[in-house]
């Protein structure tokens, strides 16, 4: 299941395109605070798809029955780039617990790449609601082995898979690699292509590079 919340009018569409715009990205606050926009609008989408229950709420003047959630979601993110989004569903569910991936891509002298997963700090997710964000979906490798790695935590109730942008690709690829009946895709915009080194066209560049300064070559 596919959620592009581009397709929607709304201002979240203008986060995006400054997300893209060139001269823009020269302000790389602006940059972080738009991703962690983001993540605020998804955590908001997909809080509509939470278990709820009435709560009663003693106020100054009586009692108000409000219908709250009934469990907090699990927020991951992968290391580097994911951290403003990470952010912005964190504003939202601020009781969460949290996970942190390390993934990378490592290439070789012909610049063919391996993604390589290296550690992982998550709490049990058994039956949790779980939130995995990156702001690039490319080929979709590096969400593949992260769910697939998260699994060792417990079987979550379900998956939400977020992204800013995501290729068709790398749509294809999670949908055929992964056979969990439970999970949920949203997205701010999906592309039609990928460049030879494996980036996103239009895409933005690299989000990590963007939200906090070039890597050294030597990474």
């Amino acid at each position: 299941m596919i959620k592009n919340l581009g397709e929607i009018n709304s201002v979240f569409n203008q986060f995006v395109a400054e997300l893209r715009d060139a001269e823009m990205q020269n302000d790389r606050m602006r940059f972080r605070r738009n991703l962690e926009r983001l993540g605020e609008i998804f955590a908001y989408e997909i809080s509509k798809t939470f278990e709820y229950q009435t709560v009663e709420i003693t106020t100054p003047l009586g009692v108000a029955d409000m219908k709250l959630m009934i469990d907090q979601p699990v927020l991951a993110t992968i290391l580097r780039a994911g951290l403003p989004l990470h952010q912005g569903m964190l504003n939202y569910f601020d009781k969460a617990d949290n996970a942190f991936i390390t993934a990378y891509r490592k290439y070789d002298k012909n610049e063919a790449f391996d993604i390589r997963v290296e550690y992982i700090s998550s709490p049990d997710i058994t039956n949790k609601t779980l939130i995995i964000s990156d702001p690039m979906l490319a080929t979709g490798a590096s969400i593949v082995k992260t769910v697939r790695g998260m699994l060792v935590n417990g079987l979550p109730k379900h998956i939400h898979i977020v992204a800013a942008l995501a290729s068709i690709e790398g749509l294809d690829f999670i949908q055929r690699n992964l056979s969990l009946h439970n999970i949920s895709i949203w997205v701010g915009g999906i592309d039609d292509e990928l460049t030879a080194q494996a980036y996103i066209v239009p895409g933005l560049g690299d989000a990590g590079d963007l939200a906090f300064g070039k890597k050294s070559d030597l990474n």
